[in-house]
């Protein structure tokens, strides 16, 4: 049997899909991934988690675009080894703490001597990780591809029962 296709439907995978129409591809770097770090939440007050606690982190990145690169994908995955290099060097036996925390000078008193690979973050906690996330891989993405694909969301678990998504909206623009 031989399929017909209406060539009048057909469009280059160099040109823009339909107005509003977007192709996403998922990339997952789940827990076995190893990368093991700690939290500092100092402002759980009520909480443990204002306590070091540790969790083998998991991602899940939506990338989007308008429009298939020459091998009709949206985004190589081949193409993510600076990303999951950079997830090493961020997440892999590291201790995350915010900014502002109060004991940030301990912190990095221990880092000096060899205790822990300190990361200073803007804001520590799931949500806040994949806000952070989202803009880091975001601009690596955006350069790779010429700005032609984007991150449309960053999924941080720490584990399967705890998770926080980070997403922003971003709408196509119709074809000119």
């Amino acid at each position: 049997m031989t399929a017909v296709f209406d060539k009048v439907q057909l469009t280059s995978v160099s040109q823009p899909s339909r107005a509003g129409t977007l192709y996403r591809s998922i990339k997952t770097y789940d827990h076995n991934e190893g990368l093991s770090c700690c939290f500092r939440q100092w402002r759980a007050e009520h909480s443990h988690c204002q306590q070091i606690h540790g969790y083998a982190l998991a991602f899940r990145f939506v990338f989007a675009t308008d429009r298939l690169d020459e091998n009709n994908w949206c985004l190589d995955f081949g193409g993510l080894k600076e990303v999951r290099a950079w997830l090493h060097e961020m997440f892999d036996h590291t201790v995350l703490v915010a900014a502002d925390d109060p004991m940030i000078g301990e912190f990095e008193r221990m880092a000096e001597i060899g205790l822990m690979n300190l990361r200073i973050l803007p804001a520590v906690g799931c949500e806040e990780v994949a806000r952070y996330v989202h803009g880091q891989v975001g601009k690596m993405v955006k350069a790779d591809t010429d700005g032609r694909v984007w991150v449309e969301s960053v999924e941080v678990r720490e584990h399967s029962g705890n998770s926080a998504i980070y997403q922003e909206h971003r709408h196509a623009e119709p074809p000119i």
